[in-house]
């Protein structure tokens, strides 16, 4: 299964003294909200590559600390 870990990255963010709400984000990387918040409750199907792009600069990381795969379990 295919997980965003946006939610978990805002959350490390906090523990530095930094807190940022979604809205503050999606304003801050100019992209909108609605698509940013669905990312972070994991509701996406879809993930673009826009946002992944900007998400990976602003948070100066890579792809695969945004998404994360788990395999499902039997």
């Amino acid at each position: 299964m295919i997980k965003s870990n946006l939610k978990s990255l805002m959350n490390s963010l906090e523990s530095e003294g930094k807190k940022i709400s979604v809205r503050q984000l999606s304003n801050d990387i100019d992209h909108g909200f609605e698509t940013v918040r669905k990312m972070y409750n994991d509701d996406m199907e879809r993930f673009p590559r826009d946002l992944l792009d900007k998400l990976c600069n602003y948070f100066e990381c890579s792809v695969d600390d945004l998404i994360k795969f788990e395999k499902n379990k039997k």
